[in-house]
């Protein structure tokens, strides 16, 4: 199921949204940091600011989102997504009020860390959600056409690709390089 918002055939919503997860975990690191450091205004500021740039790059990766949302047909999976866009919305919400409870001073350390311990838990329903509708609905997956593209993985430098080869020899080969390395160290 093709996404309309994407980049050279790649999904935008879920290239962007790494940004605010990343951001928003390491703010809650930086909260727990600070409540042992020596120094927890340090780690409370880098905290605050990491917030503010999650909630940032939680709005430029909604609009993509939007736009897939507004592109899907089935009433299930339709469903989903709106549930998933609730969530992340009821986050970036919560996210907003910590930042401004704690640029107002109003924020106990307890409060403030409570706060992104909820607002990370969601998160976390939120971003399961979004892997059910990848990976079980193939939202944003691109199914029809040819197979995907053979850029090399698995390959020696130089080695000749097998897609497309029929010998024996070369399917061999092929399903060689898609095998784990093996585990000779058996001290």
């Amino acid at each position: 199921m093709r996404t309309p918002a994407q980049i050279a055939g790649h999904p935008i919503h879920p290239m962007l949204v790494t940004i605010p997860i990343g951001l928003w975990v390491f703010s809650l690191v930086c909260d727990l940091v600070a409540r042992a450091s020596a120094q927890p205004e340090t780690w409370s500021t880098v905290a605050l600011y990491t917030m503010v740039g999650g909630i940032v790059g939680a709005l430029a990766a909604a609009l993509p989102g939007l736009v897939d949302l507004l592109s899907l047909k089935d009433p299930a999976i339709r469903k989903t997504a709106l549930t998933h866009m609730a969530i992340n919305l009821t986050v970036v919400a919560l996210y907003a009020f910590n930042a401004w409870s704690r640029l107002q001073g109003s924020a106990s350390p307890a409060m403030a860390l409570g706060l992104s311990v909820l607002a990370i838990a969601l998160l976390l329903v939120s971003g399961w959600l979004g892997g059910k509708m990848v990976y079980l609905a193939g939202v944003a997956v691109h199914t029809e056409g040819s197979a995907a593209p053979d850029w090399g993985a698995g390959r020696a430098p130089g080695e000749r690709s097998t897609a497309g080869s029929s010998s024996p020899r070369s399917r061999e080969r092929a399903m060689a390089n898609d095998r784990p390395p093996r585990d000779t160290d058996r001290s």
